[in-house]
């Protein structure tokens, strides 16, 4: 993976020297919904600036630069990682839902556990435990009807009523929940019956966090009192996120927090609650530090000032076509710009601006240039590397990008087309 991304920074690094070095000017709005201001490109500012090559210190510089910008993410991914490996010292999750699992492994039910260890514990394996959690969340946000830090502030900036289409959207929402639960629940069967067909199989067998069904610890006052308290740490946490804007720092905290409770009812002690801390952040590590090489790619972009440039690019390539055409054109187009741009609210204050008024030009309804927008950036957000959130979910549950991608790409690719049949339909109806 760092090779992959060292050559994927060298590429734009070299790109600087031969793709014109242009920008758009920004200027500031305010999202009525929520009272945030945000930085948006004016689409009339595009204009050529000095060029700006690249330098030898600037590509060596790229992934200590992205360290640091990135630094938030990669510390957050540090502590939780941390905070969830005591966690599972204490061995309650497994004493708990392991007898859950063990009472009821002859009967069928749809949703056993979101943690890995109790997937694998349960006869099927690691992917599908991460599957259950970032395939699912994946699908819900490409899908979704009513996000406020996508959807309204797209249509905010297209000038649209925020949450129109809501009835269009619910019906893509309802579909792509439908497509990922069945893709998943298949390989899910699919492995349960021949383990040997994971490719997760010969690491699965040597992973040291999976729950032993067949010698569980005793479920005591002690566990059910740090069941609580993760209970209560789960619930803070949405809480915290909902009504307080509760961010990653703030989240990190009350991972650290719970942890020391843990650590204290489970009796660990001082030095095993370090050692242990420790241990949590070790074995992420490789996978905490992918972010911030993946942040080098854009560093090298801004360095060069060539982002906007190939983003002006691709949405003159939509100009003259039929407008069918030009929805579809435009839905690919936010696809790949997702794999540049993987943050939602970032996508939409590059793109729609521009997307708006060329929908305008091109025939396209805005609402359909939103629902692309929309797609493009929500489908691959469980697949790019580039996306912090979505490779820290893969560090914790120590499953390599390279296997992920490989065993997802057949459901994002029907994701894709799904997408794209929405998109056609958008258009056909006049969606507004």
């Amino acid at each position: 993976m760092y090779i992959l991304l060292l050559t994927l920074i060298l590429i734009f690094s070299l790109l600087s020297y031969v793709v014109p070095s242009n920008v758009y000017d920004y200027h500031e709005i305010t999202i009525e919904e929520t009272g945030a201001t945000r930085n948006v490109i004016d689409p009339t500012t595009y204009h050529a600036v000095d060029k700006t090559l690249v330098s030898l210190m600037q590509f060596l510089t790229a992934v200590p630069r992205g360290m640091q910008e990135s630094a938030q993410i990669i510390f957050f991914i540090f502590i939780v990682g941390g905070a969830m490996t005591v966690l599972q010292e204490t061995r309650a999750i497994e004493a708990g839902l392991g007898r859950l699992i063990k009472g009821l492994k002859d009967k069928s039910i749809p949703f056993i556990s979101i943690f890995v260890s109790l997937m694998v514990a349960s006869g099927f394996d690691s992917l599908t435990g991460v599957a259950v959690v970032l395939a699912g969340a994946g699908s819900g946000f490409a899908g979704a009807f009513m996000n406020p830090f996508t959807i309204q502030v797209a249509q905010g900036i297209a000038e649209l009523p925020l949450l129109s289409g809501i009835g269009f959207r619910v019906v893509m929402y309802i579909c792509f929940v439908v497509l990922t639960i069945a893709m998943v629940m298949r390989y899910a069967l699919k492995v349960k019956k021949n383990p040997q067909l994971s490719p997760m199989y010969d690491f699965d067998k040597t992973r040291d966090d999976v729950a032993d069904l067949d010698s569980l610890p005793p479920f005591g006052g002690r566990e059910k009192a740090i069941l609580v308290v993760f209970l209560i740490a789960i619930v803070m946490l949405i809480w915290g996120v909902i009504k307080k804007g509760w961010y990653m720092d703030e989240i990190a905290a009350l991972f650290l927090d719970m942890s020391m409770i843990v650590a204290a009812i489970g009796g660990l002690g001082f030095n095993n609650y370090a050692l242990t801390l420790g241990r949590g952040m070790a074995e992420i590590a490789s996978g905490a530090l992918v972010v911030g090489f993946a942040r080098g790619i854009l560093v090298v972009m801004t360095d060069g000032n060539i982002l906007h440039t190939i983003l002006h690019g691709a949405a003159s390539l939509l100009e003259g076509l039929p407008s069918m055409i030009s929805a579809v054109g435009m839905y690919i187009f936010q696809c790949l710009l997702n794999y540049l741009v993987p943050s939602g609210s970032g996508q939409a204050a590059v793109s729609m601006p521009i997307m708006a008024p060329l929908a305008d030009l091109v025939g396209v309804s805005r609402q359909t240039a939103c629902i692309a927008y929309q797609l493009g950036d929500g489908i691959s957000n469980v697949f790019t590397p580039t996306s912090g959130y979505f490779m820290a979910g893969l560090a914790l549950a120590k499953v390599p990008w390279s296997k992920w991608a490989k065993w997802f790409l057949p459901i994002i690719g029907l994701q894709y087309l799904l997408g794209a049949i929405f998109v056609i339909a958008a258009q056909v109806i006049g969606l507004q």
